[in-house]
């Protein structure tokens, strides 16, 4: 059964996940596009972050940042190595989902890389309802990203 806890940023499998995540994806972003935020990052308080369990073992991590009341970013999302490849990124996304509708959050949107290393996610997000679209937030024009959206119904 899957288990979310909000925040666990101390657990030593949680730290393990964002620090091996950070570093990965700074290791296949070129300087100036990467956006991936670290522990720092995701304690903002306009970021809510989870960890996701099955049974005892760490799965996965998601956040979703507030650009405004109505706006959320997904940030962070990761699935542990023992879960690829086996669905759990759905699992991961769906979560996020249903928590951004519990906080009223009507419009979702992210970012991630245009290269090769990042395909499989543009096509679990397009999966999910997620579209193409131009930067929003603070973000602006770059090669190596990819920007992209979905409205949520709320009811």
């Amino acid at each position: 059964m899957l288990k979310s806890i909000e925040g666990n940023f101390d657990n030593l499998e949680v730290h393990e996940l964002l620090i091996k995540h950070f570093i990965e994806l700074r290791s296949v972003s070129p300087e100036g596009s990467t956006h991936v935020l670290d522990i720092a990052g995701l304690k903002d308080p306009s970021i809510k972050f989870w960890s996701l369990w099955e049974e005892s073992d760490l799965m996965g991590s998601g956040a979703l940042k507030f650009l405004d009341k109505e706006h959320g970013e997904f940030k962070s999302i990761r699935v542990n190595d023992k879960f690829k490849n086996k669905g759990y990124g759905l699992k991961i996304i769906n979560h996020l989902i249903n928590e951004a509708k519990k906080l009223n959050i009507k419009k979702l949107s992210l970012e991630t890389g245009s290269g090769k290393f990042f395909m499989p996610a543009r096509k679990l997000f397009v999966k999910c309802g997620f579209e193409v679209c131009e930067p929003f937030s603070h973000y602006e024009d770059d090669i190596n990203s990819v920007y992209m959206s979905m409205l949520i119904n709320n009811n």
